[in-house]
């Protein structure tokens, strides 16, 4: 796809056959291999959407996300950011990307440099871009009460290890804010958090976006969370996204076995619906540096369609408009 196709579909992000391969070498010279960690993964996020990328630990969302960055080299596949090609390489193409797009981690705690306080975390990313000098104390006070963290003369002389894990996060919120970007990357961002802010926290990242019309990638192994504010799915197994499709459509009728089991992994109160969980299909994911030939769900498929599943990798399919699955059932 042209890049002048791409903006004018209004498509910010396009990832096309990405592959990141990590090699091993033996003895620190000889090649033992590569750990496939993202392996042919496509596709696209629009200006002002919000997706979810899920999958368990291990599947390769982080890495994606890395690569997306440019803190990983793939190698191979493109990306294109809001019609700008990104090779990896470009010092000057890396750091436009990296004032476009706003990045939350995981540890928000580990995230934030311990010895700078609130103020000088928030600037550090103004200066490092040339931001105008006269503006920066207003977008720092005003990133500051979008995300709650008042009265902002409280915080601002504050150090990361005075403020609590719901606060920490909001920071990291606020430093990937604070230089206006167009898409923010959010890597599991409440899963270190107390079970009480998780919701508060989702619900701040949904109401930035709605507010500024961002884009917004959020990675999660939790389905559960994303209805708060995604609006498609991509469901990610062993380096390779087996299902796309919108909130709504994943839970009503989800069509890969991968994705069905993860639904029903999702815990329920109900001490009445324990049966639910034996339908988890047994067996651990793939190693990533030798993975299974065909599909690679297929050692742990309860439907697997022998000489097929376990022979050939299954293509894209769209068994209906706007949903696509890589699984041979839907041929």
């Amino acid at each position: 796809m042209s890049e002048a196709k791409e903006t004018q579909n209004n498509v910010l992000l396009s990832v096309t056959g990405l592959r990141t391969w990590f090699e091993l070498k033996r003895w620190g010279f000889f090649r033992a291999g590569f750990v496939k960690a993202v392996d042919g993964m496509t596709f696209q996020v629009k200006l002002g959407e919000a997706v979810t990328i899920v999958g368990e630990s291990g599947s390769g969302k982080t890495t994606l996300l890395r690569t997306i960055l440019g803190l990983a080299q793939p190698v191979a596949g493109e990306i294109v950011f809001d019609g700008r090609k990104m090779d990896g390489h470009n010092r000057d193409d890396l750091a436009w990307l990296r004032s476009n797009v706003g990045f939350v981690q995981q540890d928000p705690y580990g995230a934030l440099a311990p010895f700078m306080t609130v103020r000088r975390i928030l600037s550090e990313p103004l200066i490092i871009n040339k931001a105008d000098e006269s503006e920066q104390e207003q977008r720092i006070r005003g990133v500051l009460e979008e995300v709650r963290l008042i009265p902002v003369d409280d915080f601002l002389p504050k150090f990361p290890h005075m403020l609590s894990g719901g606060q920490q996060q909001r920071l990291v919120i606020a430093r990937a804010m604070i230089l206006r970007p167009k898409l923010i990357v959010a890597d599991e961002p409440v899963s270190m958090l107390d079970a009480s802010v998780r919701v508060e926290v989702l619900e701040l990242i949904g109401r930035i976006q709605k507010t500024h019309n961002l884009s917004v990638i959020y990675i999660t192994h939790d389905l559960s969370s994303v209805r708060y504010f995604s609006e498609r799915v991509f469901i990610v197994y062993a380096a390779k996204m087996v299902e796309k499709t919108d909130v709504r459509e994943v839970v009503r009728k989800p069509l890969h076995p991968y994705t069905q089991a993860l639904l029903n992994a999702i815990p329920d109160p109900d001490p009445e619906n324990a049966a639910r969980f034996r339908d988890i299909p047994p067996g651990e994911p793939p190693n990533l540096i030798t993975p299974p030939s065909g599909c690679r769900f297929h050692p742990r498929c309860p439907r697997i369609i022998k000489g097929v599943c376990d022979v050939d990798e299954p293509p894209e399919f769209e068994p209906t408009p706007g949903h696509f699955v890589e699984c041979w059932l839907y041929k």
